[in-house]
């Protein structure tokens, strides 16, 4: 019950930081809220992972704030949005920045915490 009230707490801060950001951040054109959003998640979460964090803080921090911070569904309503629109270059980037990069930043964080 208490890992709950735990996750949901980070869960809360993290979906409210997400808003924050995407008000801040407003490009029609192109989701670059959405993308720094969900590259920064990917760094911070494989910082987590490498620093070994564990128990109340990771339940908090990894699973709650960034669970909500992220955003798989705003990414693929963001994709279809704007294969909808035919931009085809736009679909291509944000995909291959969003997969690769989270991926790239995900390793960097996961190296920056096993220093």
């Amino acid at each position: 019950m208490i890992s709950g009230l735990f996750i949901a707490l980070g869960g809360f801060l993290g979906a409210i930081c997400r808003y924050v950001l995407q008000r801040m951040i407003n490009i029609a054109a192109f989701p670059a809220a959405t993308l720094l959003i969900n590259l920064t998640g990917a760094f911070l979460l494989g910082l987590l992972v490498g620093k070994g964090l564990e128990g109340r803080i990771y339940l908090v921090t990894g699973i709650g704030f960034l669970g909500a911070f992220t955003t798989f569904s705003t990414l693929n309503v963001d994709l279809l949005k704007l294969f909808r629109r035919k931009q085809y270059k736009s679909v291509l980037w944000y995909a291959g920045l969003t997969y690769f990069g989270g991926i790239g930043l995900g390793l960097l964080g996961l190296w920056a915490g096993n220093l």
